[in-house]
């Protein structure tokens, strides 16, 4: 697929102040990705052949379903059922040894797009890694997000010490500082929710609770609700 779909500045990534930048890059790829699939790789045989054979989540589905193109997400539905009823359907049962069922090898459940996303979301986070200790105007970027998600962070933890050299244990503490602060005041939102419902709270500030449910959802999923509608 061409990486050319991909180019995205992490700079303009890590430029709005608003929710987890990785996220946002995550988002950012899925839309291009879909986009692109959706159009141009329509006529690229290549492409085709690829989404025939690992398909597509629900989620991706959902989303295709979302963007109106209903004849190019029909033309892509009817090519990955015939290949399945091909491919999966017409297996023969594999050959069992002497204490061993029968059964037929059942294919382990794919998505085109997630497998291009994790592809491309690797390289870059690599990327931010390399670019966080090179530049010090980077770093003061990165400082200034409000936070990175819970999945993100473990990400990022996981991946630094095999990416940086003497900067991965700055990298990470700030990482994961960004984390626990966003943690910490989410943590007091639901908890004042959940008060609110409390009969002795009648008539007082609802503060910046009534939103904490989507919020803690997103953060321990990377997610928001409204997303998924």
């Amino acid at each position: 697929m061409k990486d050319s779909i991909y180019t995205i500045p992490l700079s303009e990534v890590l430029e709005p102040k608003d929710g987890c930048p990785i996220c946002r890059l995550r988002n950012l790829l899925e839309d291009r990705c879909l986009e692109y699939i959706m159009g141009a790789a329509m006529m690229e045989p290549d492409i085709r052949m690829e989404t025939n054979r690992e398909g597509f989540c629900f989620d991706h589905f959902e989303r295709m379903l979302k963007a109106k193109n209903r004849l190019s997400l029909a033309l892509m539905l009817e090519s990955r059922l015939a290949y399945v009823a091909e491919n999966e359907l017409s297996a023969q049962p594999v050959k069992a040894g002497l204490f061993k069922k029968k059964t037929a090898e059942v294919p382990k459940k794919s998505c085109f797009v997630c497998g291009e996303v994790d592809r491309v979301m690797e390289r870059m986070l690599q990327t931010l890694m390399h670019t966080w200790e090179k530049e010090e105007s980077f770093r003061e970027l990165y400082s200034q997000q409000p936070v990175i998600c819970l999945e993100h962070c473990r990400q990022l933890t996981e991946m630094a010490p095999n990416v940086m050299r003497k900067q991965a244990a700055p990298f990470i503490s700030q990482t994961q500082q960004m984390t626990r602060k966003y943690l910490e005041e989410l943590g007091k939102d639901v908890t004042h929710f959940c008060r609110m419902y409390d009969y002795r709270s009648k008539g007082q500030d609802w503060g910046n609770s009534r939103d904490s449910i989507e919020r803690a959802i997103w953060f321990l999923t990377t997610r928001k609700p409204e997303d998924e509608k």
